[in-house]
């Protein structure tokens, strides 16, 4: 494939080579990769294990700087900088004897979606990316044409910290007006996976188009459900339902027609993995299957997926396809149900709340989870985390313009919203328990077959939301937390430290917000 227009002259390039050649290429020329037991293809992204979204930067041009939120999410990058680290990238991709290039889709809709070209130096990130997007038929491969998006991945090559803007030796650098994204000292494939997200959420929104940081499924009955969540809520898990059909596990859309998947596969989180807990994940690793930063015996290859000690971020990418009851194409109808998932590792939310429009509007500007205390350095009790959206780290546009748009959908298609904690009842981390992953999945199953919807309700005095007082299959004292707490006092204090934790995170919000969004928080006059 001649790849000159982009400056790049190397001896052997490979355009869109199927998985059983990356494997070949990876196991010959990649000694951080290694086949297991499963028939995966294991790899290791180097120092960097997850996203480094400080050293993220968007060009600021005329044509969309009036649109992006900008801040500590969108950091400016002028022009200059950025075609110095293209051309930093351009170099160092030239001194390469082989490159991938990978052309697919973003998008199952083909009236929205985008072409886009990886060109890549490791065999494992060209997978990586074939699992990921969409993957074209040989005729549409052979009519690709340009591309509308360009990653130009040299992650193995560091960013010069002396140059403008820089603040480590890493650099993720999008400019729309381009078209091009360039990767500079980060191996982790999930930056590529994000990349071409942000890009959708920019241009989807222009097109009135709701772009969504959710996995989604789709019931016998035609019925599609959206799960919100930050990662280790439980979105993956609990999309991937085998009495479901799954329409993706982490980005959609949602149109004037109904959602549909943006990307070709799925990027599953393996840590403490079991065919017992999540069987159609387990089944799904196999040959084509990515397994990033995992722990393998060196003489069986056996994995084993509890050990985290490159990482708590181990992941799996393979195609859709390989969840056994995925619907393809990748779209849906109009969603029945949302559900907003948060581990609350406070022990105070309820395992499942119903939320009126004006309540699903503040969770989802919110974007509330927790992290466990001891996780990470310094952190020695539980720590509220808040993502507006639930997924503020890839939104380009300001919150509210996602927000409104979600809301409207809300009303005209009469969508039931639901809050439900996969996290702890019975008190905090370090005193309680996580909920059992059985009881959650009774509650989704009760929320899918309507049994939920009809069920008498508590309203929360503090939080306002309402509260079933039962559901088949849940122990009914679980749904009411303050009553699992060994001293209701105690729940008191935590739920009041929660609410006010909630109220100062939403205040840089409150402008911009309707008196009755506003007003859909936690009541802090009855604390």
């Amino acid at each position: 494939m001649d790849l000159t227009a982009y400056g790049l002259h190397v001896p052997q390039v490979l355009h869109n080579p199927s998985p059983a050649v990356l494997y070949e290429e990876a196991i010959r020329f990649d000694p951080q990769a290694a086949l297991v037991s499963s028939g995966a293809l294991a790899c290791t992204s180097g120092r960097k294990t997850g996203r480094s979204p400080a050293d993220k930067r968007i060009v600021e041009h005329p044509e969309s700087q009036d649109h992006i939120w900008w801040g500590p999410i969108n950091i400016p990058l002028d022009e200059h900088t950025f075609l110095i680290n293209r051309e930093r990238a351009i170099d160092y991709l030239n001194t390469r004897a082989r490159l991938y290039v990978v052309d697919g889709f973003a998008g199952w809709d083909p009236k929205y979606r985008l072409k886009v070209r990886v060109i890549c130096e490791r065999p494992y990130h060209a997978l990586f990316m074939h699992n990921l997007l969409i993957r074209p038929s040989t005729e549409e491969l052979i009519h690709f044409g340009e591309p509308d998006y360009v990653i130009l991945n040299a992650g193995r090559f560091p960013a010069n910290r002396y140059t403008s803007h820089m603040t480590s030796q890493t650099s993720v650098d999008l400019s729309f007006e381009r078209r091009e994204m360039v990767i500079l000292g980060t191996e982790y494939a999930g930056e590529m996976k994000k990349g071409i997200f942000t890009v959708m959420n920019y241009l989807m929104p222009l097109k009135g188009v709701l772009s969504m940081h959710c996995a989604a499924n789709e019931g016998p009955r035609g019925d599609v459900t959206l799960f919100f969540g930050l990662s280790g809520t439980g979105k993956t898990t609990l999309s991937a339902d085998p009495q479901r059909r799954l329409i993706g596990d982490d980005e959609h859309c949602w149109t004037d027609e109904g959602i549909f998947n943006i990307e070709g596969g799925c990027y599953a989180k393996v840590i403490h993995l079991s065919p017992e807990h999540e069987p159609q994940i387990y089944r799904a690793i196999r040959f084509g299957t990515v397994l990033e930063n995992v722990v393998f015996d060196p003489q069986t290859r056996q994995v084993d997926y509890a050990d985290a000690s490159i990482t708590e971020n181990t992941r799996a990418a393979y195609p859709i396809e390989f969840i056994d009851n995925a619907k393809i194409p990748c779209r849906g109808g109009h969603p029945s149900n949302i559900l907003f998932l948060t581990y609350d590792a406070f022990g105070v939310l309820p395992p499942v709340a119903r939320l009126t429009p004006e309540q699903a509007m503040y969770h989802f500007i919110s974007g509330y989870t927790a992290k466990v205390a001891g996780t990470e350095v310094g952190v020695t009790e539980p720590q509220a985390t808040f993502s507006a959206c639930f997924g503020a780290a890839f939104l380009v546009w300001h919150p509210f313009k996602y927000a409104e748009m979600l809301a409207e959908r809300i009303r005209r298609h009469g969508t039931q919203v639901w809050l439900v904690n996969t996290g702890l009842t019975g008190g905090p981390y370090g005193q309680g328990r996580r909920i059992p992953l059985a009881y959650t999945r009774a509650l989704v199953d009760a929320i899918h077959n309507g049994t939920l919807a009809q069920v008498p309700t508590e309203v929360d005095e503090r939080f306002g939301f309402a509260v079933p007082v039962r559901c088949p299959g849940v122990p009914e004292v679980l749904l009411q937390p303050r009553n699992t707490w060994e001293s209701p006092e105690a729940y008191d204090e935590m739920a009041n430290r929660l609410a006010r934790l909630f109220a100062q995170n939403f205040e840089k919000y409150r402008a911009g917000c309707t008196q009755e969004v506003a007003a859909a928080g936690p009541c802090l006059a009855r604390m």
